[in-house]
């Protein structure tokens, strides 16, 4: 039986401790400008649409060695062909898998998707919990699909996204972290960006404290990837700020750090240009 543990800060903690954060200076950066530069480099480029063409991607894929990001991220279908467009570059293909965003699907058809996307040439798969089952508190069940997943990946790295507008409660963030990284999660991240709640501060700073605590057990090094909600170059200084204070200057690259977004990167490269 899987025993998570329980988090230890209220709300209100956690309000006031970002307050607090976001009123001092942002260590290890020369300038803004610099940090933003950090911030850009750390974008997964993302387009996850219906109505996603090759010709869109291709674009996407264009923006992405302009702006030198940290990866692009798409549906499995495109993987190919995001693999051959990039193949000159230092740029990670990532997929979102295993039945994005609901994961309401039976788990040998997740596992199926995530082989697909892998066999395809992805990098990094991109899952999320199913989240039902965790409010259900059917942690093991939770735990052993991520193992699965985490086997289908091979060598591709595995983001584990807990979809924490849907979990809410600062508790629950802390927990599914905990038994996300616990499984096997290379990232976790916070949101597929397809519901009204996506990356929030708070949501963010309770993860970041279940990252310091696993690590400081002696546990592999877990990165993060807030998504979704972040549209402008203030609120990217804070999550950095966040990230810097919470734990260390180790996670100050794109190897542990992403960020998800869409419109973000066009944002911060402007910023830097002028």
């Amino acid at each position: 039986m899987i025993t998570l543990p329980t988090y230890p800060y209220s709300l209100n903690d956690i309000q006031a401790r970002i307050e607090t954060i976001n009123q001092q200076p942002l260590e290890s950066f020369a300038s803004d400008k610099e940090a933003i530069r950090f911030a850009l480099h750390c974008i997964d480029l993302t387009t996850l649409e219906g109505n996603d063409t090759t010709k869109k991607i291709e674009i996407l894929c264009g923006n992405a060695i302009q702006y030198e990001t940290a990866a692009v991220c798409v549906y499995p279908v495109f993987v190919k062909q995001v693999k051959l467009w990039l193949q000159n570059s230092s740029i990670k293909v990532a997929s979102v898998a295993g039945a994005f965003p609901a994961g309401q699907s039976p788990i040998e058809i997740k596992v199926e998707e995530v082989k697909y996307a892998v066999a395809q040439g992805a990098d990094e798969i991109d899952m999320v919990i199913s989240r039902g089952l965790f409010l259900e508190e059917k942690y093991e069940t939770v735990f052993e699909e991520i193992v699965a997943i985490k086997k289908a990946c091979q060598q591709a790295h595995l983001k584990v996204i807990l979809e924490t507008g849907e979990l809410i409660e600062p508790d629950l963030i802390y927990k599914a972290s905990i038994l996300s990284m616990q499984a096997g999660a290379d990232f976790i991240k916070t949101s597929t960006g397809k519901i009204p709640i996506n990356a929030t501060p708070e949501a963010f700073l309770v993860m970041l404290d279940a990252i310091f605590q696993f690590n400081n057990e002696g546990n592999r090094t877990i990165g993060i990837k807030p998504a979704g909600g972040i549209t402008d170059v203030n609120t990217t200084l804070l999550y950095l700020k966040l990230l810097k204070k919470t734990l260390n200057v180790n996670w100050l690259s794109n190897k542990y750090f992403r960020i998800g977004a869409s419109r973000l990167a066009l944002q911060l490269y402007n910023f830097i240009e002028n």
